[in-house]
Order: structure tokens, then C-alpha cells, then sequence
């Protein structure tokens, strides 16, 4: 499992011990990924490395994985934007490092960590696996390019592949710093007591999925969807003003609001159509956005608590 000590791969290996799995994890922890050793659980094999290292083949050799789960990745855009060359060096050069010794060991499999962020903007919605993609950041674009790859590496070297392009994920562990999803963020604030702020008129949608489904549906994966890119989503839009009228019930504080100007490159909407998932995989949502929230708020509660 690459990328294992962060906020959604540890909750993959979480469920991945829980179904009886045998796991090892490689995780750089650099300081903008978000991967901490905390999140790993002590009886799994830890290798802080970095993907595109060469010696990663060492660790390949000695463990023998029949699936790689591959999540470690730059998944900033706004770091994409400003560095191009570092985005798509450890996520094009890394994922080949990665597809390379999963051949070299045999590997049967590998699950990838798609992204929405390759559609771009859409013209339509709900999101599908039909949808053009037109990523319109560097992170996006490396998140399609990956999966060409994938292909290819499936028809020339039988190596499976399944990839799972995720909608907005939020849930326990996300770090409410930096770029994390407005969830997260809103959370830290609220637990603070302090105020929110919320860009453009609030009104813009996305579609929030609880990280523990995701966790679900890479288990799924294991054994399913072979050969196909799934979009992940919950099928539901809901608003950042929405987001904050939920915090508010769940928490009883009322955050004060600013209020600032659309950012640029913002999308509008989103909302994805996981009907394909479910058909070939089995998998569907099964947490709603207020019980995930409120667990996320709990979660983040208990660690600020004395």
C-alpha cells in the first residue's frame, strides 16, 4: 500500500486488516501530503520511502504483494500549478516506479487513486465514466495520464488495474490545514470557536463521500472492476452553505461568517454518478453526509479535548 499513512490509505489498511489482509506500507511522510506514522497501526510493516526511489524494488522483492493498492501521490493543485515537474515526477516517474516492480514480482493487480479532478469542468452533470475529461490543473491532467498508463501496462504486461476517481472525500484524520476539503477546515474552526469564511455566495456544490466508503470500495476493488475507471461519488450535491447549516446543528455554535470573492478556477457544481460502480463492484454509499460529519466532528473533538 503506498501512500498508507495518510488520511484516506490509512483507512484503507484499516479495513484491509480488518478483511484479514496482509499489509505493508511505504509512505514518504512529506510535509505536504498529510501521511503521519500515527495513522499507521503498529502490526503493519511500515517503509518510509519515497515512490520514486529506486530501492523501492528491495521492498517489492521481499514482500511479494498480490495487489498494490496505490494512493501515494502530490495531490495538491495549487502545489501543481506552481511546480509542474514536481507533480508529475512523483505522479507519473513515481507510478512507473511503482507498476515496474509490481511486474518484476508478480503482482496481480493494481488499485489506483483516481481523481475527479481530471474531468476539469464538465458541461453536464452527474459525472460518469462517459464524461470527457479536460483536467484543468497539472494534478488533474497527471491523474489521467496515470490511468493511460495503466492500460497500457495491463495489455503489454497482464498487470490488472482498477481506478477509483474520487469525489470529494472528507472524514476523521483529513488535515484541517492547508488545502483540505472545506469540511475539514470548517471543523477546525467551529471546534475553535472561531469564524468560517465561505467564497462566492456559498452556493456551490460538491459531492462529499465519507472516507470510510472509499475504504469499502478498495476492497472491492481487490477482487472487482477489473480493467475500469469508476467515478466514486454519492450522487448528491450539496452546498458549502449547506456544509456550515450542518455544523451548526451538530456542533450548537453559530460561526461567524466572512464572506470573499469566488477563487479563481472555481467549479460550480459537482456531482458524480457511481452507477457503474455498483453494477460491477457491488459498491454503493452507505454513510450519510450528517452521520459522516458528525463522526468527523467528533473525531477532531476528541483531539483538541484536555
Amino acid at each position: 500500500m503506498t501512500g498508507g499513512a495518510g488520511f484516506i490509505g490509512s483507512h484503507i489498511v484499516d479495513e484491509y486488516l480488518a478483511q484479514g489482509h496482509d499489509v505493508l506500507v511505504i509512505d514518504s511522510l512529506w510535509e505536504h501530503g498529510g501521511g503521519r506514522r500515527a495513522n499507521v497501526p503498529d502490526r503493519v510493516t511500515f517503509v518510509p520511502m519515497d515512490i520514486r526511489d529506486k530501492s523501492i524494488g528491495r521492498v517489492f522483492a521481499e514482500f511479494r504483494p498480490e495487489v498494490v493498492s496505490h494512493h501515494a501521490a502530490q495531490a495538491s493543485v495549487a502545489i501543481s500549478a506552481r511546480d509542474p515537474g514536481l507533480d508529475a515526477d512523483v505522479n507519473v516517474v513515481g507510478l512507473l516506479n511503482v507498476l515496474e516492480n509490481a511486474v518484476k514480482v508478480g503482482a496481480r493487480k493494481v488499485i489506483f487513486a483516481g481523481s475527479g479532478a481530471s474531468f476539469g469542468t464538465p458541461e453536464a452533470f452527474p459525472i460518469t465514466e462517459g464524461t470527457p475529461q479536460r483536467p484543468s490543473s497539472p494534478y488533474g491532467i497527471t491523474k489521467m495520464v496515470a490511468e493511460h498508463y495503466l492500460r497500457f501496462y495491463k495489455e503489454d504486461h497482464n498487470l490488472d488495474f482498477t481506478s477509483l476517481r474520487y469525489g470529494n472525500v472528507y472524514g476523521p484524520r483529513q488535515d484541517p490545514n492547508g488545502e483540505a476539503g472545506v469540511i475539514a477546515i470548517f471543523i477546525g474552526r467551529f471546534l475553535k470557536r472561531e469564524g468560517v469564511r465561505i467564497d462566492w455566495d456559498g452556493g456551490q456544490t460538491r459531492d462529499y463521500v465519507y472516507v470510510k466508503d472509499i475504504a469499502r470500495c478498495n476492497v472491492d476493488a481487490l477482487t472487482r472492476g477489473s480493467g475500469e475507471c469508476f467515478v466514486i461519488g454519492t450522487g448528491i450535491k450539496t452546498s458549502v452553505n449547506e456544509i456550515y447549516a450542518m455544523l451548526v446543528d451538530i456542533s450548537g455554535f453559530e460561526a461567524p461568517v466572512s464572506h470573499a470573492e469566488k477563487r479563481p478556477g472555481d467549479a460550480r457544481d459537482a456531482q458524480f454518478d457511481s452507477t457503474l460502480a455498483h453494477t460491477l463492484m457491488g459498491w454503493r454509499p452507505r454513510t450519510s453526509l450528517h452521520d459522516g460529519m458528525l463522526e468527523t466532528y467528533e473525531y477532531f473533538k476528541k483531539l483538541v479535548s484536555p
